[in-house]
């Protein structure tokens, strides 16, 4: 009796956390994230640097903190042109 108590204190401890959700960060700490320009590819910059050539930052507002958040999966079937403005991305469909 006391190892079948002993088991199922050990499963309850083990899965007590099953309620919490992990969620990926997209981009380390210290870095943000920026989106290729007229495409949905996407590179996380360090914080004290520009965006590489041919990305952008995300729009305010519209910044993906997490994988497969709101903005995480908005940006995979839409993008931004070279005027900055919100566009379909190609092949998203």
């Amino acid at each position: 009796m006391a190892a079948a108590l002993a088991g199922a204190a050990a499963v309850m401890a083990l899965t007590g956390c099953a309620g919490v959700e992990y969620r990926e960060d997209i981009c380390s700490s210290g870095e943000y994230p920026v989106l290729s320009v007229g495409g949905t590819g996407s590179a996380c910059v360090p914080d004290e640097q520009e965006p590489p050539a041919g990305f952008v930052r995300y729009p305010q507002g519209k910044v993906p903190q997490q994988v497969d958040d709101e903005w995480d999966v908005y940006w995979n079937t839409h993008t931004l042109d070279k005027d900055g403005n919100i566009i379909d991305a190609p092949n998203a469909g």
